[in-house]
């Protein structure tokens, strides 16, 4: 972000220095998923891998918790430190650890006891049982290295430190390659051997990230840091719930084939086993493939977030013309591999009998028939993150699996058997395309009425600043209710102190700052959306939420301008942010309940019979956001220096009587 300039460097120069990073990381992390596949196809046989298949699923539950905790405590730790709150930070993190370790244990012990439950459950046949079993006991052994291990990893990201985290993921993955065939072959341990080098490469994994807790460059993690906090640990849970929700989305509809596999498999001349083994490689493999569109549109995040925010909507269709384009190419690469070698693809992880390769060739050709509209679909749900449109980008991300595939193959399949659980594949990322490239053709359409409108406006906006230099600057911020005048108090307050007012121009600063666009922040500022949808949208950089980010640029931005010179500042937690700075008096101005009406409906617009029930709406909408973010109560008369009832003084008295105290409490008002 120093190096290079998200507003000006060539678009293709941008993608190349942040895409590539993301698109090696997700590659190696797909692989370390696959290998054990490969060896233990070769090694064993099909059935081997069907039993992974099975097991699958229990690991992927326990990496959701992982990562709830991992990356809700990377948010965590960035939040905190965007608020220059270093030990809660620290304590964050060390709760994060504690958390994932208590859970990691719990898990594996769970696993260990009901893995023959589990089984079943994920699909699990009288064939497979056995080889599911060998390797499950041996994985949940592994269990609590893997969860801690990944936790750190995410951490260690947010730290400042993604190149340490990269080695730590390609040491595991190439250790594990190394150690597959030594216990496969050499030993003849079979799949018992191929979950030994896994277990070892994810216990390796995890010491290389504990070395690193004596490493971190922004905290430093002490006893004090680990003491259990439940309400912590909640609030750093509820950071990472979007990363579940990926994870047990994945789980959800591996159960559904698996359990339909089952169902039907056993009335086809494949079998149960052959599809429940094939359709795991198979997606096994195109995750590699998505695993790069993945990156490409990851990588852009920043570059669409920076330009929307600045209103250089152009630089952002170019963008998203860059993104589109690399990521229909390497989908369109996918299909042709996928409709033509399929067999050598499925080679790739052992022989099989006649039927095992045709199903192979079914699923490859089949299922991912439309496999060349992924890279409009995957990189869509990213690109509207970018932007700020959460229940947009929430929609996209789990509308092929969760909305369109398993309806489908659940109807389907009654129709057509397994062959209707492949068909479904088409049909749910044909719908997913066509509704990503409907809202994304609407979306460009609103670029374009937006680049004509703020064309003027943008003139108005870029107008210089009044640098004042005042060795003790006198800053004044105001928090109000909805209808009682406060932002008119605040005006006539700075004219008449000859300062500088910040309301509304607040905007683009903390445009610029964030990354979001300023309709949205016009729109959300002071208002928490709903936890589950904006945490489900963490950003993928730092995995931060949009109102966290919201709150950190505007932290950012009111430093600054405490810094340039006296003013008024309303709302936003200003009191707040500016508490430790000399000269701030804090200002909490309200009226009762038929003034505030009055005014609603006069100044504002509202009709009379609604408006009482929009102004508590939004008053309650402030209390949640500064409650939130400051830990105090937003009406706690005593958290501030003065407190005025608006319409028992009237509009000009008010203002007198703050300049009367301001100046009675500083030398600077005159």
């Amino acid at each position: 972000m120093k190096q290079l300039d998200l507003g000006k460097e060539k678009i293709g120069k941008l993608l190349m220095a942040f895409s590539v990073p993301c698109i090696i990381s997700l590659v190696v992390n797909a692989l370390y998923n696959i290998i054990d596949q490969i060896f233990i196809g070769w090694g064993v046989d099909y059935l081997g891998n069907g039993a992974t298949n099975i097991i699958f699923p229990i690991t992927v539950i326990c990496l959701a918790v992982s990562l709830m905790f991992g990356d809700g405590t990377s948010a965590y730790l960035s939040l905190k430190l965007g608020e220059k709150k270093k030990k809660e930070a620290e304590r964050g993190v060390g709760n994060g650890i504690i958390a994932s370790a208590i859970l990691s244990i719990i898990l594996g012990i769970a696993i260990l006891i009901f893995l023959p439950n589990l089984i079943t459950l994920f699909g699990g046949t009288d064939t497979l049982r056995a080889y599911a079993m060998d390797y499950g006991y041996i994985i949940a052994i592994g269990i609590p290295f893997m969860m801690i291990g990944t936790t750190l990893n995410s951490i260690i990201r947010a730290d400042g430190s993604p190149k340490y985290a990269m080695t730590s993921m390609i040491i595991g993955a190439v250790l594990n390659i190394i150690l597959d065939p030594i216990s496969i072959f050499v030993f003849d341990m079979g799949i018992k051997g191929a979950a030994l080098a896994t277990v070892i490469s994810q216990i390796v994994n995890f010491l290389i990230n504990i070395l690193y807790l004596k490493k971190f460059k922004s905290i430093g993690l002490t006893k004090s840091s680990f003491k259990l906090s439940l309400k912590l640990i909640k609030n750093v849970a509820m950071l990472g719930i979007s990363s579940f929700i990926t994870q047990m989305a994945i789980v959800i509809v591996i159960t559904a084939q698996n359990t339909l596999y089952n169902i039907y498999g056993a009335s086809s001349k494949f079998g149960t086993e052959i599809p429940i083994t094939v359709h795991g490689i198979v997606m096994k493999v195109n995750m590699i493939l998505a695993s790069i569109i993945i990156g490409i549109a990851a990588g852009s995040q920043p570059i669409v977030g920076y330009n929307y925010g600045a209103k250089k909507y152009d630089r952002v269709k170019q963008t998203l013309k860059w993104v589109l384009l690399l990521s229909t190419m390497v989908s369109v690469v996918s299909f042709i591999l996928f409709q033509t070698i399929p067999e050598k693809l499925i080679s790739i992880f052992g022989s099989g009998d006649e039927l095992y390769n045709e199903f192979a060739c079914l699923t490859f050709r089949t299922f991912l028939m439309l496999t060349f509209c992924n890279g409009i679909q995957i990189s869509s749900g990213i690109f509207f993150q970018a932007v700020g449109k959460p229940t947009k980008s929430a929609f996209l991300t789990l509308s092929r699996q969760i909305l369109f595939y398993i309806p489908s193959a659940i109807i389907l399949s009654k129709f057509y058997g397994v062959m209707g659980v492949l068909y479904a594949g088409p049909i749910a990322d044909g719908f997913a395309f066509i509704i990503a490239v409907i809202l994304l053709v609407l979306q460009v359409k609103k670029f374009n009425k937006e680049e004509n409108k703020n064309e003027s406006e943008e003139k108005i906006e870029n107008v210089k600043e009044e640098n004042i230099e005042e060795k003790n600057n006198l800053i004044i911020t105001i928090n109000r209710e909805y209808g009682s005048g406060g932002r008119y108090v605040g005006k006539l307050l700075a004219e008449k102190l000859g300062i500088k007012l910040y309301d509304k121009d607040l905007i683009m600063m903390v445009s610029s700052e964030s990354g979001l666009s300023a309709s949205y922040i016009e729109e959300k500022e002071q208002n928490i959306t709903d936890k589950l949808l904006s945490n489900f949208n963490s950003q993928y950089y730092n995995n931060l939420t949009n109102d966290d980010n919201l709150f950190i640029a505007e932290t950012n931005a009111i430093k600054e301008i405490a810094e340039k010179g006296s003013c008024v500042i309303i709302g936003r937690c200003a009191d707040y942010i500016l508490k430790d700075n000399e000269n701030v008096i804090s200002v909490f101005l309200y009226s009762d309940e038929e003034n505030k009406i009055a005014r609603a409906v006069k100044y504002y617009g509202l009709e009379e019979k609604n408006a009482l029930k929009e102004i508590n709406k939004i008053n309650k909408a402030r209390e949640k956001h500064y409650n939130h973010y400051t830990g105090q109560i937003w009406k706690d008369l005593s958290n501030y220096d003065i407190s005025l009832n608006v319409d028992a003084l009237g509009i000009e008295k008010t203002v007198n009587m703050i300049e009367e105290t301001i100046t009675k409490k500083t030398s600077i008002a005159n």
